[in-house]
C-alpha cells in the first residue's frame, strides 16, 4: 500500500515555534542589573586605599639572606615621606607553603599613589640593587592588588609577639556580594578578642579571591578563639551559607620579620 506523508502548514510551525520560545522564557532567571561595580559596593568609601600583597617563594638555602636583604631596604621605603605607601606587614610562612615570604603594602591615594611609587622606585638605586639581589634568591613570585572590605578594621601596627593567619578563599564568580553580606555580620562575632586584622578582596591578579588576616598569641589561643566562635549566635549560620560560595581555600600561619610593623 502507498504511504502518504502530510506536512504542517508554515503558519502552524511559526506559531508552534513562538509558543515554545515563550514557554522557555518562563524558566529563564531574570538578572537584576547592578547599578555599580562590586568594588564600589564592598570597599570603604571614606578613604582611597589600595593594597598590594606579594608572595615570594625563596630558595631554601637563601631564606636567611633574603630576610636580611628585606630588613635592610623595605623599612627605608616605609618611612620615607616621599613615597605615599606603607609597609603594613612582612612575614615568613611557618605552616603552609614553606620558604615563603609575604609582604602587604598600602597605597594611600589608590592607583595614582601606586603609579607614583613605582616610578620613583625605578629611580632609586638602592631599591633597584635590592631587586637584582632578590631575583637571585627567588624561585617564583606573584602579587595581587586588593581593596579592603568596608566592614573590616583598617590594619594597623600591633605589638607582639603574635602569629598571623592568612586565610585565602577562591570564590565562585558572581558570589562576592553575597560573601560580603554574610561577613558584614560575621565580623562582629569575631572581633571580641581583637583577632581580626584586615579583610581584602582582589582587583588585579587572581580574581574573586578574598584574604582574611588574623592575629593570635600562639596556636593554642588560635584554637581556643576559633572554637569559642561556634558558641556565639549566628556563627554557624554564616559558615553554613558561605561554604557553598567557596571553590578553594588555603590557610597560612606566618611569623613576622624583625622589621614588620605588625609584631
Amino acid at each position: 500500500s502507498e504511504v502518504k506523508f502530510s506536512f504542517f502548514p508554515t503558519s502552524f510551525l511559526t506559531f508552534l515555534h513562538r509558543s515554545l520560545s515563550g514557554l522557555k522564557s518562563l524558566f529563564v532567571r531574570k538578572v537584576d542589573p547592578r547599578k555599580d561595580a562590586h568594588s564600589h559596593l564592598l570597599a570603604k568609601k571614606e578613604d582611597n586605599n589600595l593594597y598590594k600583597i606579594q608572595f615570594h617563594n625563596v630558595k631554601p638555602e637563601c631564606l636567611d639572606a633574603y630576610n636580611q636583604l628585606c630588613e635592610s631596604v623595605l623599612p627605608s621605603i616605609h618611612t620615607n615621606p616621599d613615597y605615599p605607601c606603607e609597609l603594613v606587614g612582612t612575614w615568613n610562612t611557618w605552616y603552609g607553603e614553606q620558604d615563603q615570604a609575604v609582604h602587604l603594602w598600602r597605597y594611600r591615594g589608590g592607583y595614582p599613589a601606586l603609579t607614583e611609587v613605582m616610578n620613583k622606585l625605578r629611580q632609586n638605586k638602592e631599591f633597584m640593587d635590592y631587586r637584582t639581589e632578590r631575583g637571585k634568591m627567588l624561585l617564583s613570585r606573584r602579587n595581587q592588588l586588593l581593596l579592603e572590605f568596608s566592614f573590616w578594621n583598617e590594619p594597623v601596627p600591633r605589638s607582639g609577639p603574635n602569629i598571623y593567619e592568612l586565610r585565602s578563599y577562591q570564590l565562585r564568580p558572581g558570589t562576592m556580594i553575597e560573601w560580603g553580606n554574610y561577613w558584614a555580620r560575621a565580623i562582629e562575632i569575631r572581633q571580641q578578642n581583637q583577632e581580626a586584622v584586615g579583610g581584602f578582596f582582589s582587583q588585579i591578579g587572581s580574581l574573586y579571591q578574598v584574604h582574611h588576616l588574623w592575629a593570635y598569641k600562639d596556636l593554642e589561643s588560635r584554637e581556643t578563639i576559633r572554637n569559642a566562635a561556634w558558641h556565639r549566635d549566628g556563627w554557624d549560620e554564616v559558615v553554613y551559607y558561605t561554604v557553598p560560595l567557596i571553590q578553594h581555600m588555603e590557610s597560612r600561619i606566618m611569623i613576622p620579620m624583625k622589621t614588620s610593623p605588625m609584631k
